[in-house]
């Protein structure tokens, strides 16, 4: 099993299988766009530029689970991103990543990669995953994480890709 089992919904409500991402490196982070993590989404953006035409995408999944950070809707979310940040990577419909309601992608994302200490559950916005191109979680950030040491890894995952 690997995140091409799964579907998602669209910003706009659509379905799409993960598959559509096959052979591409992917960075799977949940946001809010009341966070003070919200930033993040200027560098995101900026690795988003740097590294699509090497086959890597950001996937970004609102959610409202920390501190009621992302009480929007998902048009609401889609004109911020874009007002503010001129977001051009995929956004997807609000979720839950914790709990008995849990969208059931981030249930194997946590399941494939623990966080600090072992834990499995995101601890707050802005955690991210890394996806190599046959679709396997080969790592997990902390919010808090260097966007520098991402770039990184990133760079070593796309340097062999069609």
């Amino acid at each position: 099993m690997n995140i091409y089992d799964f579907s998602v919904k669209t910003i706009e409500g659509e379905d799409l299988r993960l598959s559509h991402f096959k052979n591409m490196t992917l960075l799977i982070v949940n946001v809010a766009s009341r966070c003070g993590f919200t930033p993040q989404y200027k560098e995101l953006e900026a690795l988003y530029q740097k590294y699509k035409d090497r086959g890597f995408t950001i996937l970004a999944f609102p959610c409202n689970q920390f501190g009621f950070q992302e009480r929007s809707s998902n048009a609401q979310i889609q004109e911020f991103c874009q007002l503010n940040y001129h977001l051009s990577f995929p956004l997807f419909s609000k979720i839950k990543v914790n709990g008995k309601q849990a969208d059931p992608l981030y249930t194997f994302l946590k399941s494939q990669q623990s966080g600090i200490f072992g834990t499995k559950d995101i601890k707050w916005n802005f955690t991210k995953f890394l996806i190599n191109k046959d679709g396997n979680v080969v790592k997990r950030y902390a919010p808090t994480s260097s966007f520098s040491d991402i770039e990184k890894e990133i760079e070593i995952f796309t340097e062999n890709l069609p």
